[in-house]
C-alpha cells in the first residue's frame, strides 16, 4: 500500500512538473512586444511552379497537363478564342446565348435530360459560358469517371445542336435579367461608368437590349459557334488524379480527329478610347438614401512597363491602411466603403476608378475629399511608410494567386491565350519590390489625369444636386429607362 502511495506521488510530481514547463515556455513564447513593427517575421518562400506538360494537337487545339493526386479528381477548363465583344451591333447577347446553350441545349448523341442524369449519377459537373473576352467549357469528375465524363465534355464541346426550346428559354431569362438590371444601385453604376468612357456601343460597354436580343435566330447561334469554337481556339487545361500517357490518348481519341472547315472570322477588335473626356453625370433613383459614385477615366493594359508602379498606387489608397480609407472613412467619416483603383486589362485599356458609397448629403465632400488624396500623388512624394506599406500588400498577398494547381495552369492558359511570357508575373514580382518612392511620383503625374475625370452619381436626384454645388460643373442627367422591344 506505502509504494502504491509513493508511486501515486511521484506521478502527481512529474505531472506537476510537466505542466508547470509547459505553462512557463507558453509565456515565454507569448512576451508582448511593444509595437506591432517590433514583430518579427521569416521572409516568405520563394513560390516554385509545380511540373506541367504542354502539347499540341495536329489540329491546332493546346493542352496543359498538371497531375494531382491528392485526391480522385479530376478538373478541367477549356478556354475557348471567342467573346460577347465579336456580337454584331443589333444582335448583342449572341455569345452570350450560344456559350450558355453549348452545355444547356443538347448535343447530337445526348438530350439535354440525358446529360443531366448521367453527370447527377456521377456527381460530376459540365459548364459552358462566354464572356466579353473569352469562352469557357469546364468538367469536373472523379477520377475513376473520367474516361465517360470527358468523352460527353468533348460532345458537348464539339457538336451542340442548340434546340429551339431550350434556345427560347434562356432568351426568356435573359429578359428577365434585363428587366431587373436597374434594381441594384451599385450595378448601375459600374455600368453606365464604362458607357461614359468606352461609348454606349463599345465591345467593352454595351448590353443586351429587348431589340438585340429579338434579332438573334437559331440560324445566328450555329454560324456564331461554327465560326468561333474550333480546335484551333483552344487552350486545354486538366488538372489532378490522372496518368498522363492515358490522359494523352483520351485526349487525342477525344478531340484528335476534330477539323472545322468555316474560315476563321476576324477577331480583330479597335482598341477602345475615352470617348467622354470630362463632366458630372447623375442617375436620378428618387428611393434611395445614398449615393453611389464613380469617378475616373480610361486606364491601361497589364503589358505597359509601369504596371507595377501602378499597382503601388492602388496599394498606397486601399485598404484598412491606405490613404482613402484613413482619410475619407476614418478622419472625415464621409463613407461607407470607399477606394480607388487603377484597372488594366490584358489586351485593352482598362479603367482608373475611384469611390464608393456615401450618405446622400455628403455626395459633393465625399467626391472632393477622394480628388484630394488622388491629388497629393500627383504633388508630394509618398513617405517610405507608405511606400512599404503598399509594397508589403502586394507582396504579401501573391502566394494567395498560386494556392492550388487549378490556380497555377490557368494563369499558365491565360498567358498563352493572350500572348504575354509565361514569367510575367515574375516579373511583375520583381518590379514591384524595386519600385521607388519616386518611380509613384511620376507614374502618378503621368498616369492619373483630374482634368479627365468622368463623375457619375446614381442616388436621389433632387437631394443630390444641392451638395454637388460646390463642385462648379454642370450636371447632366443619364437615362437608364429600359426600352421595350419593338412590336
Amino acid at each position: 500500500m506505502n509504494k502504491l502511495k509513493k508511486s501515486f506521488q511521484w506521478l502527481l510530481i512529474a505531472l506537476v512538473t510537466v505542466s508547470l514547463t509547459i505553462i512557463t515556455r507558453n509565456v515565454a513564447v507569448a512576451q508582448p512586444v511593444s509595437h506591432y513593427s517590433d514583430i518579427q517575421y521569416p521572409p516568405l518562400p520563394d513560390i516554385q511552379l509545380p511540373e506541367y506538360d504542354r502539347l499540341s494537337l495536329d489540329n491546332g487545339m493546346v493542352i496543359y497537363l498538371m497531375e494531382d493526386h491528392r485526391l480522385p479528381l479530376v478538373t478541367g477548363n477549356a478556354l475557348l478564342r471567342t467573346g460577347d465583344k465579336f456580337d454584331p451591333h443589333d444582335k448583342v447577347g449572341l455569345a452570350t446565348v450560344t456559350g450558355n446553350l453549348m452545355r444547356t441545349g443538347g448535343t447530337q448523341n445526348y438530350p439535354r435530360r440525358e446529360i443531366d442524369h448521367i453527370l447527377e449519377q456521377k456527381a460530376a459537373s459540365i459548364e459552358t459560358s462566354i464572356g466579353t473576352n473569352s469562352g469557357n467549357a469546364t468538367f469536373n469528375t472523379l477520377s475513376y469517371d473520367l474516361e465517360e465524363v470527358f468523352n460527353l465534355f468533348g460532345d458537348i464541346l464539339r457538336n451542340p445542336v442548340f434546340e429551339q426550346n431550350f434556345i427560347d428559354f434562356e432568351k426568356n431569362n435573359l429578359r428577365g435579367a434585363i428587366a431587373r438590371r436597374n434594381d441594384n444601385p451599385g450595378n448601375i453604376v459600374q455600368r453606365e461608368f464604362s458607357k461614359l468612357v468606352y461609348g454606349n456601343d463599345s465591345p467593352y460597354a454595351r448590353t443586351i437590349e429587348h431589340n438585340t436580343l429579338e434579332n438573334i435566330t437559331r440560324e445566328d447561334i450555329t454560324n456564331f459557334y461554327g465560326q468561333h469554337i474550333r480546335p484551333e481556339n483552344v487552350i486545354l487545361g486538366i488538372v489532378g488524379d490522372f496518368e498522363p500517357e492515358q490522359m494523352k490518348s483520351l485526349i487525342t481519341q477525344t478531340f484528335g480527329d476534330w477539323q472545322v472547315s468555316t474560315p476563321r472570322p476576324n477577331q480583330e477588335i479597335t482598341t477602345p478610347t475615352q470617348v467622354t473626356t470630362s463632366g458630372l453625370y447623375l442617375v436620378d433613383q428618387p428611393q434611395l438614401t445614398q449615393s453611389n459614385i464613380l469617378l475616373g477615366h480610361i486606364g491601361g493594359r497589364l503589358d505597359d512597363p509601369n504596371y507595377p508602379t501602378l499597382t503601388v498606387i492602388n496599394g498606397v489608397l486601399n485598404g484598412f491602411g491606405g490613404r482613402l480609407h484613413n482619410e475619407v472613412r476614418s478622419r472625415q467619416g464621409l463613407a461607407y466603403s470607399v477606394y480607388g483603383v487603377w484597372r488594366a486589362n490584358y489586351d485593352h485599356p482598362g479603367l482608373f476608378l475611384a469611390g464608393g458609397q456615401t450618405n446622400t448629403e455628403s455626395s459633393g465632400q465625399f467626391i472632393q475629399a477622394i480628388k484630394g488624396e488622388i491629388q497629393k500623388l500627383r504633388t508630394e512624394i509618398i513617405s517610405q511608410d507608405d511606400l512599404d506599406y503598399a509594397k508589403n500588400s502586394i507582396l504579401n498577398s501573391f502566394v494567395f494567386q498560386f494556392q492550388t494547381p487549378n490556380q497555377i495552369l490557368s494563369r499558365l492558359m491565360i498567358y498563352e491565350y493572350y500572348d504575354y511570357p509565361q514569367d510575367f508575373i515574375f516579373n511583375y514580382q520583381q518590379a514591384v519590390t524595386n519600385t521607388t518612392a519616386q518611380q509613384v511620383f511620376s507614374a502618378a503625374q503621368e498616369y492619373l489625369k483630374p482634368d479627365q475625370f468622368v463623375t457619375l452619381v446614381v442616388g436621389n436626384g433632387e437631394q443630390v444636386r444641392q451638395t454637388l454645388t460646390p463642385l462648379n460643373q454642370d450636371i447632366q442627367t443619364v437615362d437608364i429607362t429600359i426600352n421595350p422591344p419593338n412590336s
